[in-house]
């Protein structure tokens, strides 16, 4: 009984049976959809219209994922592709994508958008920040079905078994179990993910704080992840390249988070938590329309944010809430004497 459970088995396979399609390019598919789920409820949770979400994600998505593509061509170009590069630098299914690249890429992408939809830019990066974790989690279990990026030998029961075909360096081909380090860096993902979930409902933090942390806790949990890995990687003062990018991530997300401050006072919460519900008030009145209003998860989301406030000190903010729940009532018995036509989400 214990031998079942001595390690986890290496895939029997790196692809869909029948249609071809790779495991990989499917779990970073659906890393980005739930990314983008994610970041639409909590983008209508401040009474912001959910569709931006997916506006931004059709700039950001693609640019983060030429950015991954290039980092990883860079910093591999020695090991991987001097010499021989075409048209290898385009095969992104046979893996090949580093994040730090996706995340510059992808933020820059996602703020010029953000920039030509006049959207608030803070506001929209705490949205995605706990919602980029979820995607990269997923994504890190394509690294399992390519069995690629595992870490030092190990006999751990969580050990991950590779087939030998797979096993580099050369000099570890003695070896059958790893670390599965792409499984440490997912599990820490989803971590971050609560974790921001969490501290941003207390809504404590100052606009766009939220994506700063989100930087740090992530090149914090990279940074041990590095240090486990056996990968051949291009190095930087005796170090691997992720390793001092890591480091120096870790140190620009603290300047960001610690720069003017970042707790906000009790006046300006509550008067957030009041704005955000006055938007979502102002969506649902236009639901009669059919113009595009908030989730009812959007409302409970509203509601939960003014119960995370001091009762004395959110007074106004929570009789905006019932003001909320009151319209929503009216917009629902207006839809019902409507010709029965949709609105938008």
């Amino acid at each position: 009984m214990n031998a079942l459970f001595a390690s986890i088995p290496s895939p029997s396979s790196d692809q869909l049976p029948f249609i071809g399609v790779k495991y990989y390019g499917l779990m970073i598919a659906l890393g980005v959809l739930c990314a983008v789920s994610l970041a639409r409820r909590r983008w209508g949770a401040r009474g912001f219209d959910p569709d931006q979400v997916a506006d931004i994600a059709v700039w950001a998505v693609p640019a983060g994922l030429i950015g991954a593509r290039l980092y990883h061509v860079i910093t591999d170009w020695n090991s991987r592709y001097s010499g021989n590069w075409w048209p290898d630098v385009l095969q992104i299914w046979k893996g090949g994508l580093g994040i730090p690249g996706g995340i510059f890429l992808g933020t820059v992408g996602g703020l010029l958008a953000a920039r030509l939809y006049k959207v608030r830019v803070p506001d929209m990066m705490d949205a995605m920040a706990p919602a980029i974790p979820l995607a990269q989690a997923l994504g890190r279990l394509g690294n399992y079905f390519n069995q690629e990026l595992y870490g030092r030998p190990s006999t751990l029961p969580w050990a991950v078994e590779i087939d030998p075909v797979h096993r580099q360096p050369p000099e570890m081909a003695q070896f059958s179990t790893f670390h599965p380090t792409f499984l440490y860096e997912g599990l820490w993902n989803i971590g971050v993910m609560l974790v921001l979930i969490a501290i941003d409902r207390t809504r404590v933090l100052k606009r766009g704080k939220l994506f700063a942390l989100y930087l740090g806790f992530y090149f914090l949990g990279r940074l041990w992840v590095e240090s486990i890995r056996i990968d051949k990687a291009s190095e930087l003062f005796g170090l691997r390249v992720n390793t001092v990018l890591s480091l120096t991530m870790i140190v620009v997300a603290t300047v960001w988070f610690l720069a003017g401050g970042f707790k906000r006072s009790e006046e300006a919460r509550t008067q957030e938590i009041a704005e955000d519900q006055e938007r979502i008030a102002a969506g649902l009145m236009n639901s009669a329309s059919g113009e595009s209003v908030p989730s009812q998860d959007a409302v409970a989301d509203a509601a939960d944010s003014a119960d995370s406030a001091d009762s004395a000190d959110a007074a106004d903010a929570v009789d905006t809430a019932d003001a909320v729940a009151d319209v929503a009532d009216a917009a629902d018995t207006a839809e019902s004497g409507t010709s029965g036509e949709p609105t938008s989400e």
